[in-house]
């Protein structure tokens, strides 16, 4: 699988029309291909529409559901193989044992994640039932227990190509709570990315997520993640 420049919306795959961001090698100066034009308004759009359409059935999806979806990113991942490492390499400059020590802990942390889905303490259920039978006022049943907030925005960080970004330890929580995420990708290196979040898209697709669950952005400037953070439908953020 190679990088082609693409943005990543549901299920969707293309090349959008915006200024071009390219990433560099930073051992030699070399501009490496491939470039990615950056998202529109049309792009960013489409990604939070998709994501707020996707809130109310993931929120309520099993974590037996979310928990297989984690797993089986972190699955998608390592099936990248060697090509990841090698794209991260030159686009970071980072040393083969860092990226392979790296993509370890970035699939543990989605394994991780799935465990404390499964295991469902996080829900804080609490159950009072009713009684009926109460002076002076009857009570009724009262049940109380965490729901996920909505679609969030993701920012890669420019150090963790793997850890810290698409597929990173904010994605994974936001995920594990049944969130829809948007990642942001970082400039330094849209190639790891974009391989990370083919990953993450055919986890999804594999497991039979709703479309919005995902989206991956490229752009320049700040037009894009200022859009994300101040656009209503998107309820929190996170970033390294």
């Amino acid at each position: 699988m190679q990088p082609k420049g693409q943005q990543l919306i549901g299920q969707e795959a293309f090349v959008a029309t915006g200024a071009p961001i390219q990433a560099v090698n930073p051992a030699t100066g070399e501009r490496l291909e491939p470039v990615y034009p950056s998202a529109g308004s049309a792009e960013f759009d489409r990604a939070c529409e998709l994501a707020e359409l996707a809130s109310a059935d993931f929120r309520t999806s099993s974590p037996q559901q979310r928990a297989a979806f984690l797993d089986t990113i972190a699955d998608q991942i390592e099936a990248l193989g060697d090509e990841l490492i090698q794209r991260g390499m030159l686009e970071s400059g980072l040393p083969r044992a860092r990226l392979e020590g790296e993509r370890g802990r970035t699939c543990g942390q989605l394994r991780l994640f799935a465990s404390v889905v499964r295991d469902g303490e996080w829900l804080d259920v609490r159950i009072d039932p009713a009684l009926p039978e109460r002076k002076p006022l009857p009570r009724v049943d009262l049940r109380q227990q965490h729901i996920a907030l909505g679609p969030v925005v993701v920012f890669g960080a420019s150090n963790f190509p793997l850890a810290f970004s698409v597929a990173g330890g904010d994605t994974a929580s936001a995920l594990a709570a049944g969130c829809p995420v948007i990642v942001k990708a970082h400039a330094a290196h849209p190639g790891t990315s974009e391989l990370v979040g083919l990953a993450v898209q055919a986890a999804a697709r594999q497991c039979d997520m709703p479309e919005g669950v995902f989206s991956l952005l490229f752009g320049s400037g700040n037009e894009i993640g200022q859009a994300l953070v101040s656009d209503p439908r998107i309820k929190a953020v996170g970033f390294t």
